[in-house]
């Protein structure tokens, strides 16, 4: 690690590391932490099909989750993997601490923004994502730290929610909610082409399904999509 990186707290199993990237917004941050953790079990079921298709078979020693939150991708992780988990808002770290240790997750906290990724080039075997990279300051740039940190052959696995179809009513309301949505949901955008955004980024392959999230009361953001881009 260089020198502007702070290893703050260590264990044998967990290790955490903040740089200059990590955010604390007070009460909206709280809201976040409360809101991730307390709405998990609804929100990975109406994302199960997405989630499912996007992680399966999931074999890695070694993973990076991309906004990893408070934990709700830890089950499909297979045991024995070794997960980096990039998280800026520090109010979410202590539930995903808790939940690592609950779960047995072997954790290495990095609170970073993923536009700046904390690890050696070629360091990891699959990235995961889920409803994040909507977020993100700089999607191109976290996409290209993605593909640096990854290993030849290693895959990007993503569930998102993406911009409806343009000129759609949906993609209207999307685009008017984008100023309100984002202060709430801390930099949320309803309105993101991800899918336009990962396929430019340089991966040799890429699946991709556009798929609505069922049953969601969340209309705006019901437009989503999977895949999985290989480096």
């Amino acid at each position: 690690m260089t020198s502007r990186y702070q290893n703050t707290s260590q264990t044998l199993e967990t290790q955490t590391v903040h740089n200059d990237l990590a955010f604390d917004n007070g009460a909206i941050s709280r809201f976040n932490a409360w809101f991730f953790t307390a709405f998990a079990p609804y929100l990975n079921h109406v994302s199960r099909a997405h989630k499912q298709a996007a992680f399966a078979n999931l074999g890695a020693v070694t993973v990076l989750e991309i906004g990893a939150g408070t934990g709700a991708n830890f089950g499909y992780l297979p045991r024995g993997t070794h997960l980096y988990a990039v998280e800026p808002n520090l109010r979410m770290h202590a539930r995903l601490r808790r939940r690592a240790a609950a779960t047995g997750i072997s954790l290495t906290l990095l609170g970073t923004g993923a536009e700046a990724i904390p690890l050696p080039d070629e360091s990891v075997d699959e990235v995961i994502c889920s409803l994040v990279l909507c977020t993100v300051q700089d999607p191109d740039r976290v996409l290209a730290e993605v593909r640096r940190v990854l290993r030849p052959g290693g895959k990007l696995r993503f569930a998102e929610h993406v911009a409806a179809e343009a000129g759609s009513f949906r993609h209207r309301i999307q685009r008017a909610l984008r100023r309100p949505w984002g202060y709430v949901f801390e930099g949320c955008n309803p309105a993101r082409n991800t899918p336009e955004t990962v396929a430019s980024a340089g991966f040799q392959t890429l699946q991709i399904e556009r798929r609505k999230l069922r049953h969601s009361v969340f209309w705006p953001v019901n437009t989503a999509a999977w895949g999985i881009a290989v480096k």
